[in-house]
């Protein structure tokens, strides 16, 4: 299986990340939680354009940060992962931390969930969260 990391954009300029650095810790946090590497593709777009795949693919009428597409198989990761830039900024802002932090939360979450993790419930959110510090604090390497 083909192992690579886009990201793209719909309608706005592409975030100003350092996508090599970010595909290293990737591939880092991959391999540590012992799956393999397929195709991911990060597609950043506007708020309504999300609340649009929201409402069509889930029918949830409401605005989010993140949506996941999980195509993963036999133990590669695959997937598609549309952000909301408006919204990685808007809680940025709100909780007072740089946009490339929340960028980077955002990002690590979005592959957790395609490594199989969820946070519907109080636990699972827990342990998401705590990965999400632990991948973030590694983060900081690259």
């Amino acid at each position: 299986m083909e192992s690579s990391i886009s990201f793209s954009t719909k309608s706005i300029p592409l975030v100003s990340l350092n996508f090599e650095s970010v595909r290293s810790w990737i591939n880092l946090a991959v391999q540590k939680e012992g799956s393999e590497m397929g195709e991911i593709n990060f597609v950043f777009c506007t708020d309504e354009e999300l609340l649009d795949i929201n409402v069509e693919f889930l029918q949830h009428d409401a605005f989010t940060d993140i949506i996941t597409f999980d195509y993963s198989t036999e133990g590669h990761i695959s997937g598609e992962i549309f952000i909301s830039h408006d919204r990685v900024v808007a809680n940025a802002t709100r909780m007072q931390i740089p946009v490339v932090e929340e960028f980077h939360r955002i990002i690590i979450h979005g592959v957790l969930h395609l490594l199989g993790y969820n946070d519907k419930s109080t636990i699972e959110k827990s342990i998401m969260t705590s990965k999400e510090d632990y991948y973030l604090s590694l983060q900081t390497k690259f």
